[in-house]
């Protein structure tokens, strides 16, 4: 029997609604379409090497830790995209209370190898997205992770965590 641990639901998502806008043309104008359907884009393989993954995994959860063990999630937020950043300190505690709760340890992902369940990916967005576990005893650490671009870097922009035996 799997045991859930609730934890955040990539925190940054409720950013991530993008306003398409609008163009108004004048109707006599407009030359009739032909309706072609688009095929939806979809995500390709992202091009990092299996070292930047695990520095990207291991930050990003260890991060999520130590905010967590001392209750301050100043540095999570600022590590993250503008995106993720629009979230305050306060608010990211609040998302991550739960796990505080439970005083949750994830220190021993810094010394796990981390098993993928989905590889680097580049989503049609442009951000990296990424999942996995470590398997580890007595609790299984799964994480989901989305980086968006930023400055030449790749940055924090959601976050999910759970524990499973």
């Amino acid at each position: 029997m799997r045991k859930r641990v609730p934890a955040m639901l990539l925190a940054a998502l409720s950013v991530l609604a993008i306003a398409q806008p609008t163009v108004a043309q004048s109707q006599e104008q407009q030359p009739k379409k032909t309706q072609r359907t688009a095929r939806p884009a979809e995500p390709k393989p992202a091009n990092i090497d299996r070292n930047g993954v695990l520095i990207l995994v291991r930050t990003s959860l260890l991060a999520l830790d130590q905010a967590n063990k001392t209750g301050n999630y100043t540095v999570l937020r600022d590590l993250g995209a503008p995106g993720f950043q629009a979230n305050t300190a306060a608010k990211l505690g609040e998302i991550f209370a739960p796990q505080r709760q439970q005083a949750l340890d994830l220190g021993g992902v810094a010394v796990l190898e981390p098993q993928l369940t989905l590889l680097p990916q580049i989503e049609p967005s442009g951000m990296l997205h990424m999942a996995g576990f470590f398997p580890s005893v007595p609790m299984q650490v799964n994480f989901e992770l989305l980086f968006a671009p930023h400055e030449r870097q790749w940055k924090l922009f959601g976050i999910s965590v759970t524990l499973s035996n």
